[in-house]
């Protein structure tokens, strides 16, 4: 695209998508802890400002796996560039908003930055060797999970010290050095899907996300028995229904539900809406907790956003490490052992803080124990898919399964708000102790599920995987790949089948 040669040295490439996916990582969670400041300073009502996270949800479930197809088809560099600029642009309109409409209208412009991950993904496993793909994917999914944490903890100190513009110029300068990174260093995507974009079905796709989320997200305001709620999961039905019957029908589908039908990749996806209700529900209310005041709630720590952002350091610290250690333990004993072992490891924490959560260590050890268990199973799931699937259909399948764990996210944080807000009134306006309580357990029950799935995903067979890897079919040869429905069948480049392998050699490029 850019006349660039020689291919810049995979580490160059990696360190740039490093940055792109840690920008976007910050932006999900910097604004949780500041809501109410946001609030106050924005003129507006909770109900309002929810909607600059609601907004966010909305677009990155929608944004996501369409811009990861469409880079699977027209360039993943290309699409990783135009995502890289909605990111920068949304996030300095935001830095420049003092007031909650053009908030919203930003924030929606940045869920686009949801694509970064599988678009980061889809160009590993071209550029990287077979053997450095496991870990390099590990990595930037641990890093996804630990910029949700980061921006936790570096909310308050932001706020504090600056001011809460700051939470999205330190984003915008990160993605405008990412964006200009990118187009300077990162080469061209070798891969290729042939064919349309199926617009049609990116329009229902969109439509019943929207409205799955929506409905999640708004049940306990507007209430679950109400008329928009239940129309709202009627529509998601039945246009998740039509969408599906349009994909099968189609010769260039969006969404392959071959792929989607592969036992790794709908058991993989499983744990992520398990693993997601788990996760994104803690990143939102442990804070919660620790900031009630104990003195008016009989409960909680009476921390500051700050100080709350502390808490969660040793969930963000255990990620990284597990995360960066999780290619080279999936290397000597398989992603699926590490899935299983993460998965079995989230449990614990939710069953401690569901027994006792009035004493700071405990706390702690929680936070820990959930991030050494996030980190080992996001990087082992995210590898999983990838290795499951064919290369040119890397950026919708990882970009699927990270929706998955954002819808897993609305639900969970739906289910607990619910759980919460029960008992809430005007004279007593903070949850009570033991909805706490039963929060805790809903986690522990969904940890459960989420091990229970993981033992459930098949061993991917390394031989295959290096097969199927954006490798090395020399021109005049043929390979044996297994397609996304799990069947052998013969590539011959040839024969003009090197689009559908998509597979070029690393000498040809």
């Amino acid at each position: 695209m850019h006349g660039k040669s020689p291919r810049p040295h995979h580490n160059l490439t990696f360190a740039v998508l490093l940055l792109g996916v840690g920008a976007y990582s910050l932006l999900q969670s910097l604004v949780v802890p500041v809501l109410p400041t946001l609030t106050q300073h924005l003129h507006t009502t909770q109900s309002t400002a929810t909607w600059m996270m609601t907004g966010y949800l909305l677009s990155a479930s929608v944004a996501t796996p369409i811009l990861g197809r469409i880079g699977d088809k027209a360039g993943k560099e290309r699409m990783l560039l135009v995502t890289l600029a909605a990111l920068t642009a949304g996030s300095a309109m935001a830095g420049l908003s003092h007031s909650i409409g053009p908030m919203i209208v930003a924030r929606v412009i940045q869920g686009a930055g949801g694509a970064v991950v599988p678009l980061a993904f889809g160009i590993i496993r071209d550029e990287f060797p077979a053997e450095k793909v496991r870990g390099a994917v590990g990595v930037t999914a641990a890093l996804s999970a630990v910029g949700v944490g980061l921006g936790l903890i570096l909310a308050g100190p932001i706020v504090d010290h600056l001011d809460y513009h700051w939470l999205f110029w330190v984003p915008t300068i990160l993605t405008a050095l990412a964006a200009l990174a990118t187009y300077l260093f990162v080469p061209e995507s070798p891969v290729r899907t042939p064919g349309r974009i199926s617009w049609g079905a990116a329009v229902l796709l969109s439509v019943w996300l929207v409205a799955l989320l929506l409905a999640a997200g708004e049940g306990t305001k507007w209430g679950w028995g109400s008329t928009r709620i239940l129309g709202l999961f009627a529509v998601a039905v039945v246009s998740a229904v039509c969408w599906v019957m349009v994909e099968l029908r189609s010769d260039a589908p969006l969404i392959d539900m071959r792929m989607m039908r592969v036992p790794a990749v709908w058991t993989a996806n499983l744990v992520a809406l398990l693993i997601g209700v788990g996760m994104y529900t803690t990143m939102t209310f442990l804070p919660q907790l620790v900031q009630t005041p104990e003195r008016l709630a009989g409960y909680g720590f009476s921390a500051s956003v700050t100080q709350s952002g502390i808490y969660m350091l040793p969930l963000t610290g255990g990620m990284f490490v597990l995360g960066v250690l999780a290619g080279p333990l999936a290397a000597r004993f398989g992603s699926k052992r590490v899935l299983i072992a993460g998965s079995l490891v989230t449990v614990a924490p939710f069953a401690v803080l569901a027994t006792a959560h009035d004493r700071a260590w405990q706390i702690y050890t929680a936070s820990a124990l959930l991030g050494v268990g996030l980190g080992l199973a996001f990087s082992a799931m995210s590898a999983i898919v990838v290795e499951a699937v064919q290369p040119a259909q890397t950026g919708v399948a990882s970009g699927m399964n990270a929706n998955i764990r954002t819808i897993g996210g609305a639900i969970g944080s739906a289910v607990t708000a619910s759980i919460l807000s029960s008992g809430v009134t005007t004279a007593h306006p903070f949850p009570h102790d033991t909805g706490y309580t039963a929060t805790f357990w809903f986690l522990t029950a969904s940890a459960v599920l989420a091990a229970a799935a993981a033992f459930a995903v098949p061993a991917v067979r390394h031989g295959r995987n290096d097969r199927s890897h954006a490798g090395s079919p020399r021109r005049g040869t043929e390979q044996i790949t297994a397609d996304s429905a799990g069947l052998l069948r013969v590539a011959s480049p040839s024969a003009g089948a090197v689009g559908a392998v998509g597979a070029v050699s690393r000498e040809e490029r």
